[in-house]
């Protein structure tokens, strides 16, 4: 059952570093995209990839106690 969690933390990073490149125009692919250098979707990613970082660890806190 944690890996699954480890495999969402990690998926949650993921798609959150892609979001804060396309909002911020750095990654603009695909070029159709309504994301490609929308501040807002900066915002978004960084949001979602902190809160994949905080499953991540506290995932690994409680490998740690149990």
């Amino acid at each position: 059952m944690q890996t699954i969690g480890y495999v969402i933390g990690l998926l949650m990073v993921l798609l959150g570093l892609i979001w804060i490149g396309q909002g911020s125009g750095y990654f603009p692919y695909p070029a159709s995209s309504f994301m490609i250098a929308q501040k807002i979707w900066m915002l978004w990613g960084a949001i979602l990839a902190a809160a994949g970082i905080v499953v991540i660890v506290m995932l690994s806190r409680l490998r740690r106690r149990g």
